[in-house]
């Protein structure tokens, strides 16, 4: 359950430092009506078969207030005892079968609580804190029978005392901080550097579980936990399905393929999306819909600034594509209904904790500094497209990370080629290179 020998001193995960969470703790209780009672619940553990567990994901709320990563607390905040901490209790066998547990003295000592108990006293000592307290907030979709069952709880809710905490974490976790944007830089770093090495093993190896498991292999070479999401890896018609997730297809010659991977660094994700002819070389036709596509991320990008909003950046990627569509000549009549059958998605999204992180806040919100975006124009054109037959079946995405400065923005995948002639250049020298070192072993 630990990760001490990643840790540098007065930290409690990689990274963050123990007065952060501290700090994040006391913000959440400045921005809660005042002899308010937040109570956060532990992601539970989620179970695959009856004896094979998934892997563990923490809820991000959780993670965020405490730095604990294991299944089976709740945290509770309050203006009268601060932080307050329901743990595990460790059985004798849990250490053979599941290693060591944070408890009640792990609380105390490594967490920095104000009171902890055993989880086994929470229905002993919640139920009086709920009654001093005015107003209760938790997180509705990470909620547990351990505290919603109690009845003092139930009578709170009955007469309306209960609130969804995420209005109030999502937007502390909006705006990151230096010790989080520098986590967010080095996953954006570490996902780069493995599509990178995807991509030039794609010409050599053009299937789509390959490449799917190619790209995971550096990821976690490079120190990353896990991936932030199944990768998406579509070949030919298979690009033009957005959360395409089967991987299992052969990627035919003269076909692109899209790869939309992200990786999690000590519970903070990455998320880009390229898409390039593992063959070498993109058809005039492909190159016609990745240029109209690659020229509306880059003027996207350079809208990203302090007060504009991801909703003003999305209707202008709209009419940029709306417009290149109708020169192209896919769409024709009624083009502003068309296009949303080729592009049902939003331009992009927040990423941090999650990769579709504080959806509690508005598209409409005017960016800050510290916020992390994602910038991700698209064309999905299906193989049953009622337009021109030669586009049927195809699907191109190009997704950078954005993080919003104080004079305009950082793109943080920058280092991921996108140029029709970079990948070209990249794809046909590695293979040439290749081909030479085999020729003279």
């Amino acid at each position: 359950m630990f990760t001490s020998q990643l840790m540098k001193e007065g930290e409690i995960t990689p990274g963050i430092a123990t007065k952060e969470y501290i700090s994040r703790q006391k913000r959440l209780l400045e921005l809660l009506p005042e002899n308010s009672l937040a109570i956060i619940a532990a992601a539970p553990v989620k179970m695959m078969t009856d004896v094979v567990p998934y892997t563990f994901q923490q809820d991000a709320d959780y993670l965020y207030l405490t730095g604990c990563q294991q299944p089976g607390g709740v945290a509770v905040l309050s203006h009268e005892c601060g932080l307050c901490m329901f743990m595990p209790e460790p059985k004798p066998h849990d250490a053979v079968w599941q290693g060591q547990i944070a408890g009640v003295d792990a609380a105390l000592e490594m967490f920095k609580a104000e009171e902890a108990y055993p989880v086994s006293k929470l229905d002993k000592i919640l139920p009086n804190m709920i009654k001093r307290s005015s107003k209760l907030f938790h997180n509705k979709l990470t909620a547990t029978p351990t505290y919603t069952d109690l009845e003092t709880f139930q009578n709170a809710a009955h007469v309306r005392k209960v609130s969804d905490l995420s209005l109030f974490t999502h937007e502390l976790r909006w705006v990151k901080s230096p010790s989080e944007l520098k986590l967010m830089k080095e996953s954006a770093a570490i996902a780069c550097q493995a599509l990178l090495q995807t991509m030039l093993h794609s010409k050599t190896y053009p299937h789509e579980s390959m490449l799917s498991a190619k790209v995971e292999y550096e990821c976690r070479m490079r120190g990353a936990q896990r991936m932030a999401f199944n990768p998406v890896v579509g070949g030919g018609p298979n690009a033009s399905v957005i959360h395409y997730s089967r991987n299992d297809q052969k990627i035919k010659d003269g076909d692109l393929v899209l790869m939309d991977v992200g990786c999690e660094l000590h519970g903070y994700c990455s998320d880009l999306t390229r898409t390039w002819p593992p063959c070498g070389s993109f058809s005039s036709i492909q190159e016609e819909l990745y240029d109209l596509i690659l020229q509306t991320n880059k003027e996207c990008i350079r809208l990203c600034r302090p007060g504009a909003s991801i909703r003003q950046i999305h209707n202008y990627s709209v009419e940029l594509l709306c417009k290149g569509l109708k020169e192209i000549g896919i769409l024709k009549r009624d083009a502003f209904r068309l296009y949303h059958q080729l592009n049902p998605t939003s331009i992009g999204h927040y990423l941090g904790m999650d990769v579709h992180d504080s959806s509690m806040i508005s598209y409409d919100c005017p960016l800050k500094p510290g916020v992390v975006i994602t910038i991700e124009p698209g064309i999905y054109v299906p193989s049953s497209f009622d337009g021109s037959e030669r586009y049927q079946g195809t699907g191109i995405r190009i997704e950078d990370e954005v993080l919003i400065t104080e004079t305009g923005c950082e793109v943080l995948t920058g280092s991921m080629p996108k140029e029709i002639k970079h990948i070209e250049s990249l794809l046909n020298d590695y293979s040439y290179t290749k081909g030479m070192e085999a020729a003279t072993v």
